[in-house]
């Protein structure tokens, strides 16, 4: 049993890092100069996410996509920041870009997916659960649990004593609960994991099947998914696209973030396309039969703007 001294230690250190994140993270939103005039459009003109229509997905590095759908309603997943208690050090050289979207999301309240007030975003939504309809967009958040066991060498769960916290559900905090977000738009699906454990929910399960683009943290170090896990997924759910994220990226993230590489995983898979930049154009006719899926690679390209 934990000493009554060493678990107010834990609690104070725990503390510090909340105020510090809180301090950091507040709406700036009185201050962007865009407004809502896109998304009164959308709701006024409604659409179909089942319609087929170019889809645009753009990588920011790290775990951070920006989709844009056929009516161009912009869409960003886990931007990221730097841990505002300084206590993981600096993982990211420079602060995400100030880009204007209608729409952000947050999979888990983590750094380096959590920078929601850093885009100019119309709506901001952290970690939703459900079912959220606009335009030509339907986007389903699916609650689940953040990987809470380090599979790699880099045995990040040993922080949990420190903090005072048990990271393993059913009694994890917040912070370690993940909600994967399905973008339905342009008649595709995509689903992106966060930092989701290797096996979700039943219901989750269910919900993920048959989806067409599936987003996965896949790096050399294992930092959230061993390689048999991601092959697990892969088959359980059989996308027709796997695009690889939350690896090191040289001059978008530091060694600090103990994330090795993906391209050792990409040159293992038979069928690869890789990117010669930030942003690529999906249309659901093109996509390969899901017994032939193949890994779409944007390497080291992120975005900027």
């Amino acid at each position: 049993m934990r000493s009554p001294a060493a678990a107010w230690r834990g609690l104070a250190w725990l503390a510090l890092l909340l105020a510090a994140s809180a301090a950091l993270a507040q709406s700036r939103g009185w201050s962007f100069a865009e407004n809502d005039n896109a998304v009164m459009a959308a709701q006024s003109g409604g659409g179909q996410a089942a319609a087929a229509g170019p889809v645009r997905v753009e990588f920011y590095g790290h775990m951070a996509f920006r989709i844009t759908t056929p009516r161009g309603l912009g869409i960003l997943i886990d931007p990221w920041r730097n841990d505002p208690s300084g206590a993981w050090g600096l993982w990211f050289p420079a602060e995400f870009p100030e880009i204007a979207v209608d729409l952000v999301l947050s999979t888990h309240a983590h750094f380096d997916h959590d920078a929601v007030h850093r885009p100019h975003a119309t709506s901001v939504l952290e970690r939703l659960a459900g079912r959220l309809e606009l335009g030509d967009a339907v986007i389903t958040g699916l609650a689940d649990k953040h990987v809470c066991e380090a599979p790699g060498w880099y045995a990040w769960d040993a922080s949990g004593p420190e903090f005072g916290q048990h990271f393993c559900p059913p009694d994890n905090p917040l912070h370690m609960d993940n909600f994967i977000q399905v973008v339905t738009t342009g008649g595709l699906r995509i689903a992106h994991w966060g930092d989701n454990r290797a096996q979700p929910a039943p219901y989750a399960d269910a919900a993920l099947a048959g989806v067409d683009v599936l987003i996965l943290p896949i790096d050399a170090s294992h930092h959230l998914l061993s390689d048999d896990d991601v092959a697990a997924i892969i088959a359980r759910y059989r996308p027709r696209l796997v695009i690889p994220a939350h690896y090191h990226m040289p001059g978008t993230s530091s060694v600090l973030t103990t994330l090795g590489p993906a391209a050792e995983w990409v040159g293992r898979q038979p069928r690869v396309r890789r990117l010669d930049g930030a942003s690529v154009e999906l249309n659901a006719a093109d996509l390969p039969a899901r017994e032939a899926w193949e890994v779409l690679y944007f390497g080291d390209h992120a975005a900027r703007d």
